[in-house]
């Protein structure tokens, strides 16, 4: 598997430099102090249960106030900008009964955050990219959400893998240069991002380079799965990232 032609294009750009990654999206969006009727836009107004904290719904329902934070991160010296997708998986928004826009949320997203980084390359003239943010869910393959059974999993690879899938989808066809795997605390999650990226790239979608980041969650240097650093970064080598 020979790498991308973006791949190579990132590898020579680090080469001469350091490229900076934006900041948070949540924290930007806090200080606009946005309200439930915010969140609802008019095309959610009668939706069934709160919206309020849905931060990835505002690419489609204040498109305007997502673009804003990714040009001022451009024009503060990002390189390259995240999606707000952190949490547009079909599994993360079934919370919000929302699942079912999954596909919509990412391709939605990604398409602002390429409008932003298009638009100050024109007026800059300096590459910016764009990274598709595929966030950890808000479920694991790897520990048990009952105490008192250990054993017991609210989700299985396979369901992992399709809703990663959908989510791939809509960030590809929105047009982001690079799939970002991030804030990964179990690897296994990771494992079935990575393969679900995997198949669409063997599939349909031409390669992009992949970008990887864990969190580590105490002071001992291991993930909430209980994996070394090194240990993570050993178990997702073989999807090759380049960062």
């Amino acid at each position: 598997m020979s790498p991308c032609p973006l791949e190579h294009e990132l590898r020579a750009a680090l080469q001469r430099r350091i490229l900076v990654l934006d900041g948070a999206m949540g924290t930007m969006i806090q200080q606009h102090r946005l309200e439930e009727e915010h969140f609802r836009g008019d095309e959610f107004r009668d939706h069934s249960v709160s919206l309020k904290g849905n931060n990835d719904l505002l690419s489609i329902t204040q498109p305007q106030i997502i673009y804003q934070i990714h040009k001022e991160y451009l024009e503060a010296g990002a390189d390259i900008i995240e999606t707000n997708t952190f949490s547009s998986t079909s599994v993360a928004q079934a919370d919000y009964r929302l699942e079912h826009l999954a596909y919509r949320l990412n391709k939605a997203s990604a398409e602002l955050a390429r409008k932003a980084a298009d638009d100050v390359f024109r007026l800059r003239g300096s590459k910016r990219y764009v990274a598709g943010a595929l966030g950890p869910t808000n479920k694991t393959l790897s520990v048990s959400p009952s105490v008192e059974k250990p054993d017991f999993r609210n989700i299985t690879f396979d369901e992992l893998v399709e809703a990663y899938s959908e989510q791939v989808r809509g960030l590809l066809d929105g047009g982001v240069d690079i799939l970002l795997v991030e804030t990964i605390f179990d690897t296994a999650n990771a494992k079935a991002a990575l393969f679900a990226i995997d198949l669409l790239f063997e599939e349909t979608y031409e390669r992009k380079p992949i970008f990887i980041s864990g969190t580590i969650v105490d002071r001992s240097g291991r993930t909430l799965s209980g994996q070394t650093t090194e240990a993570f970064v050993v178990s997702v080598a073989h999807s090759r990232p380049l960062w």
